[in-house]
């Protein structure tokens, strides 16, 4: 299998499917990860665990809609392709 564009690009949307489709109740409470009811005071830096969790509710927010019809297209093109 050759490395090419087409295999990045799938390889990137199949990442980014994977965080999108993250259950915070079923799987990152149980690491620990889950949602956080404590809120900095004002001007606090937020640490990185904060940012990370910010970062994938925002990509599910975003894409799971979006990924579904990417990967239909993209299985569409691997089959006929």
């Amino acid at each position: 299998m050759a490395f090419t564009l087409y295999s990045l690009i799938q390889a990137a949307i199949l990442c980014i499917n994977a965080v999108a489709v993250l259950h915070e109740e079923r799987f990152l409470s149980k690491i620990g990860w889950g949602v956080d009811q404590s809120v900095g005071g004002f001007g606090d830096e937020p640490g990185i665990k904060v940012q990370l969790m910010n970062l994938i509710r925002s990509v599910r927010t975003v894409m799971r809609g979006a990924c579904f019809f990417l990967l239909r297209i993209f299985s569409h093109l691997t089959v006929s392709g």
